[in-house]
């Protein structure tokens, strides 16, 4: 049987509609994707709803493209648009719990794990970008590495990810190595795959460069 949730929840193409109307940077865009597949894996390893926990992690950052400010828009215009579209409670309180200047507590695993991700991922991404190998190979110990040099993608919060993982109750090498196999098969996607990356040239590789807004789309 169908739980209340479940009933309430657009679909994946819906959710992607969405996101292409309101997103027009492919680095977002790409970060969103990112999330939504580490949110996926956090919630089958931890028996969550994982259309829900994956909606919740593609849609966290809708509005960032157009409300980029703090102050008066994101994440308050993306969540006034997901109500406005029937998403449950659950997915709108995780958006806004990932905004630590909304003061709204974490308290379901749906909403621990994202912030938990949120960063990681950009972070990852970052890592991945730099290697000839992309993603595949990256392990734990080398993003560790990359974190204690405050000069790459420096505008990642360190203590965000300590503290995320911390929260969520795992092992920093275990949410590292969890967030890349999650992201692994849609390396090129995501443009850290090695097929990509060879059949685009450099001009196309840089342009497709995560960008540093506020750490999110993490770049050295």
């Amino acid at each position: 049987m169908a739980t209340t949730t479940e009933s309430k929840l657009p679909s994946r193409d819906d959710a992607l509609a969405l996101l292409d109307e309101w997103v027009q940077a492919d680095s977002l865009r790409r970060h969103c994707l990112a999330v939504e597949a580490a949110m996926r894996a956090q919630a089958r390893e931890r028996g969550g709803d994982e259309e829900l926990w994956g909606l919740t992690g593609l849609l966290h950052d809708l509005d960032y493209d157009r409300y980029p400010d703090p102050q008066t828009g994101h994440p308050r215009m993306a969540m006034a648009e997901l109500e406005r579209r029937g998403y449950p409670p659950e997915l709108i309180r995780g958006v806004a719990s990932h905004a630590d200047y909304l003061g709204v507590p974490r308290e379901s695993e749906l909403e621990l794990a994202l912030a938990a991700v949120d960063e990681l991922c950009g972070f990852v991404l970052a890592c991945a970008y730099v290697r000839p190998e992309g993603i595949h190979g990256l392990s734990a110990k080398s993003v560790r590495k990359k974190l204690k040099q405050p000069s790459f993608a420096a505008a990642v919060n360190r203590e965000d990810i300590a503290r995320g993982a911390a929260e969520l109750g795992v092992e920093h090498d275990e949410l590292i190595t969890a967030v890349v196999s999650a992201l692994e098969p849609l390396a090129d996607e995501l443009g850290v795959g090695t097929a990509w990356r060879n059949r685009v040239d450099d001009a196309t590789r840089e342009a497709a460069r995560p960008e540093p807004a506020s750490g999110r789309f993490a770049s050295p």
